[in-house]
């Protein structure tokens, strides 16, 4: 008989011991226990093993360690004894904590926080160089004020970009008298000038895509969520496309735009987005700026909410803060109450619809309530009037022809350089007017 070899089918996960601080004051969308098994999954996400945590309340961070310094030497003890290789905070550690902490835990401990995980997560799933350009940027920004040395961390995350000491893209050369610590430096900051020269042209390849699409004069509508929340099998569902799904935390980065039909003709572009989570990382917003922008100049905003989830509302609050930092809060918004075929309780999404003064409940996966969104979606876009007054110059012609056209017009005003438009206009066109929002009480159309 044949001797068997046996082979192992993945590499060993790495095994991470979680730390959760509450800090007193500090206003927290979910509750501590609740953030911790969100990191857990984070950590899973990213090929970590979580094997165990701690947790500690406190008025305020120690300025050396993040931690009490009896909870540093807990801390030592716990993930000694766990044969832990890495220490996750649930809280974003200053440059100074990683480094005190990484002196008491010892050199075979690595020190991450929440948005090292997060910033690894999207280096996995980043497949279009737009996406990866704009991970690596995040990348960099987090790591500059972290460089001490000891790229090991770095080298995983920046997908080989920043790998050995000395060398960061392609750049190692010493000047007289220089550290190789601002060797690295000095190399980082070139290689972060660079990829923003790049994502800037995205980002004007972008703004011209979104002005050939308004000319078309179809809606376009932006899906928002927190991760996981089911954007993608909707958007699937809707424009019956194949866009790749998973069950996990931020399966898909890279924005996806699919024409759906609604009835009698109309039609609608619809673009799925990169899911938000709390303590999203100010790093990655400012990164995905070009891709954000997809949903700061959207007509409306398709809002899904994972209702069977426990922690539901909170989730939405983050996606609200969120937008509120990208300035869309103000669009018109659509809530979708998504995976309703998980509910054991029939009413629990009737009872959740209160919470949301505009909402539609259904099931991404079944098609359930599928043919009420769309029903909702071309009332909301093409019958429905928002109003709205408007200072426009003369030179924008074609939108003063496009409210009179498309509009009503309630009241009109002529100045020698421009005119002022009260009425209502379909509010699929309300992005189109809202550079030229003019105020409640504005009667003056001779500036500028």
């Amino acid at each position: 008989m044949a001797k068997k070899h046996l082979f192992p089918t993945a590499a060993p996960r790495e095994l991470a011991y979680l730390v959760g601080v509450e800090v007193r004051g500090q206003e927290q969308i979910l509750s501590l226990e609740d953030s911790l098994k969100e990191l857990t999954l984070l950590c899973e996400t990213a090929g970590l093993e979580v094997v165990g945590e701690l947790t500690q309340k406190l008025d305020h961070p120690n300025s050396e360690t993040f931690i009490g310094s009896g909870k540093v030497e807990e801390l030592k003890a716990l993930a000694e004894d766990a044969l832990a290789q890495v220490v996750v905070f649930d809280n974003e550690l200053s440059p100074r904590h990683q480094r005190e902490l990484e002196k008491h835990l010892g050199e075979n401990v690595r020190i991450l926080d929440r948005t090292a995980v997060i910033l690894d997560i999207f280096a996995q799933h980043a497949h279009s160089s737009e996406g990866q350009l704009q991970v690596k940027l995040a990348q960099y920004e987090y790591y500059l004020p972290r460089l001490t040395g000891r790229w090991t961390h770095l080298a995983r995350q920046a997908g080989g970009g920043a790998g050995r000491s000395g060398s960061v893209g392609g750049v190692g050369l010493r000047g007289p008298g220089e550290t190789q610590l601002e060797v690295d430096r000095r190399a980082v900051r070139h290689e972060i000038a660079h990829v923003k020269d790049e994502l800037e042209k995205v980002r004007t390849r972008r703004f011209q895509h979104r002005i050939q699409r308004k000319k078309s004069q179809t809606p376009i509508v932006a899906l928002v969520g927190y991760t996981n929340a089911g954007k993608s099998t909707l958007l699937n569902k809707l424009a019956r496309s194949d866009i790749y799904v998973a069950d996990q935390l931020f399966a898909t980065l890279d924005p996806t735009t699919r024409q759906v039909n609604l009835s009698r003709g109309y039609q609608v572009l619809i673009t799925d987005t990169v899911g938000f989570i709390q303590k999203l990382p100010t790093t990655l917003v400012a990164a995905f700026r070009a891709t954000l922008e997809e949903i700061a100049e959207s007509d409306l905003l398709l809002h899904v909410v994972d209702i069977s989830h426990p922690n539901a509302i909170n989730q939405a609050e983050a996606v609200f803060d969120t937008l509120e930092k990208i300035e869309a809060r103000e669009i018109p918004i659509i809530t979708v109450l998504n995976k309703i075929d998980r509910l054991s309780n029939p009413t629990a999404a009737r009872d959740m619809m209160e919470h949301f003064p505009n909402a539609v409940a259904l099931s991404a996966l079944t098609g359930e309530g599928i043919g009420d969104l769309l029903s909702v979606l071309k009332n909301t876009l093409y019958e429905s009037l928002a109003t709205i007054k408007v200072r426009l110059p003369y030179k924008q012609g074609q939108l003063i022809a496009l409210f009179h056209e498309a509009g009503q017009v309630d009241r009109l005003e002529h100045g020698r350089k421009g005119v002022i438009i009260q009425g209502r206009i379909p509010v699929r066109l309300l992005a189109q007017y809202k550079p030229w929002t003019a105020l409640p009480g504005d009667t003056e159309t001779d500036e500028e």
